[in-house]
């Protein structure tokens, strides 16, 4: 079973902010968590999960979970608490600096990578920034998103400038010393006229390209790039958007021990590692046949009933069967369908695509 978040009361807490596609996986992992524990009948389970798809907020998401047991089977917390948008020091009527309309655009486009906006919303708030003329207008397009670690700091006040005049002092005096000679430089050997210099050359780019993870041919590039990162193509869950994935496995050489890990053209280490029950079933990659996964694919943007929908996620995962259909852990993949309208639906098959439950949009 995939490693999510239990916490119901970290989605309330975050309340109106937007919700991330990992706080989306880490509910629905909480809502499988419940069915297989019978918490939820199926079709309680099949109507929580599309709710889950498609929540636009963190409280939503709150919702579906919040009258839940976090029984022996739930997953343990993986995602980091939903953190607000970083606020100016500086009142509202403030001017804004072209520098500051850019940082707003840096985080909007964060917003767009992990899921709190669709293309139309960030389209919209993009715009909106660029014709910003207050600091006030540019907080409240950042409002009620989650900053990533990494986001652009906004603007703040400046600190006293007596450090500065200090700094300077300083450097004037060391300027002196070196005036006076008391500093002795190493000059660098001079280099006769004439003296052939070696042409440097034009140094190409290496453009590494993205590809569209949600697809056969994505899937199979990806799964090539795993196997060459971690030797092999074992995974305790993982989840494909169209441009970077999220997934968990194993400390080498640790097997009670697991990290979670982004790609993003590259794998990163997210947390720490943290505890990993020492029978935890793995999903082994290479038992998905491409061929299959991609009429898998057709198969769900046909018959989720989703209008002009398109792929939003796959996951891979190991379904705890034992109370549901006669015991065990059997490898499952999920193909989610939705639109801008928030609908959304479902189909899960074996990693050789036979179709095991669907669950389209009941308009």
């Amino acid at each position: 079973m995939s490693a999510r978040s239990s916490d119901a009361s970290g989605f309330a807490s975050a309340g109106r902010m937007r919700a991330r596609d990992v706080d989306r996986v880490d509910a629905r992992a909480r809502l499988d968590a419940a069915y297989e524990e019978g918490q939820l009948g199926a079709d309680e389970y099949d109507q929580r999960s599309q709710r889950a798809q498609a929540a636009q907020t963190v409280g939503e998401l709150g919702q579906l979970v919040a009258d839940l047991q976090p029984g022996r089977n739930s997953p343990p917390p993986t995602a980091t608490p939903a953190k607000p948008a970083e606020l100016s020091r500086y009142p509202t009527r403030t001017r804004a600096r072209d520098s500051d309309r850019a940082a707003t655009a840096q985080l909007l486009d964060a917003a767009l990578a992990d899921g709190q906006l669709n293309e139309a919303d960030h389209r919209a708030l993009i715009e909106l920034a660029g014709e910003a003329a207050t600091l006030g207008e540019l907080a409240d397009l950042t409002s009620d998103l989650q900053r990533p670690d990494n986001a652009p700091t906004v603007a703040q006040p400046p600190k006293t400038h007596r450090r500065k005049v200090f700094g300077w002092a300083v450097l004037a005096a060391c300027a002196a010393m070196f005036a006076a000679g008391f500093v002795a430089v190493d000059q660098p050997p001079d280099i006769p006229a004439g003296a052939p210099v070696a042409p440097l050359g034009v140094v190409q780019p290496v453009v590494v390209p993205m590809p569209n993870l949600l697809t056969a041919e994505g899937f199979t590039t990806f799964r090539d790039l795993y196997r060459a990162k971690f030797g092999d193509v074992l995974t305790d869950d993982l989840t494909l958007y169209p441009g970077y994935a999220i997934l968990t496995r194993s400390v080498p050489g640790q097997s009670n021990r697991q990290v979670r890990y982004d790609y993003r053209g590259g794998f990163a280490a997210g947390d720490n590692p943290t505890t990993r029950k020492l029978n935890t079933p793995v999903f082994d990659l290479g038992a998905v046949d491409p061929a299959a996964l991609g009429r898998l694919i057709s198969t769900a943007l046909t018959t989720m009933n989703v209008d002009q929908g398109t792929i939003s996620d796959i996951m891979f995962d190991m379904e705890d069967v034992s109370s549901a259909r006669g015991g065990g852990s059997a490898p499952t993949v999920r193909v989610y369908v939705s639109n801008k309208a928030n609908e959304a639906g479902y189909v899960e098959a074996t990693p050789a695509g036979v179709i095991t439950r669907s669950s389209p949009f009941r308009g």
